[in-house]
């Protein structure tokens, strides 16, 4: 599974760039989605390549972020251990985490969750938001999302 950090916001964005962005929910810099690794994301993710950054996700980081980040659709609250158990079968953050990453939950089909995280900028800034990584911040960065994931929840 892919977590897909939007970057860059809209200022000279091309229109195919931009429907490509709203297809993936990804509406506002520092938003996060999660994506299966497949061959039409992987061309979403090529096409939109200078405006974002991705890699695949771990258990423990989506776990910490699902816990902070995650909210309700309508009221915006945060969701908890017993709203989560509520709206999915699954009763920890853990596990609903690790069903993700296997592609046995999917939370874009889930009405009662946002798919979209937002996330604050990371400590200590980005390195550039122009170049490619590991020289910058866009562009495919493998497990190194991780990290950049931790500073930003």
């Amino acid at each position: 599974m892919f977590a897909v950090l939007r970057i860059r916001g809209i200022q000279k964005i091309n229109g195919d760039v931009a429907a490509t962005l709203r297809m993936m929910n990804l509406h506002a810099s520092n938003n996060c989605v999660l994506l299966p690794q497949n061959d039409v994301v992987k061309g979403m993710l090529q096409k939109t390549k200078d405006r974002i950054t991705w890699g695949e996700v771990d258990k423990e980081t989506l776990s910490a972020m699902l816990k902070k980040r995650l909210r309700a659709v309508g009221s915006n609250d945060k969701v908890d251990e017993k709203k989560l158990k509520e709206t999915t079968k699954f009763d920890s953050f853990d596990s609903f985490a690790e069903a993700l990453i296997e592609g046995k939950a999917d939370i874009h089909k889930n009405d009662l969750l946002k798919p979209t995280i937002r996330l604050t900028p990371p400590s200590k800034g980005f390195k550039s938001v122009v170049l490619t990584y590991p020289k910058g911040d866009l562009g495919y960065r493998g497990k190194e999302i991780n990290k950049l994931i931790a500073r930003m929840i």
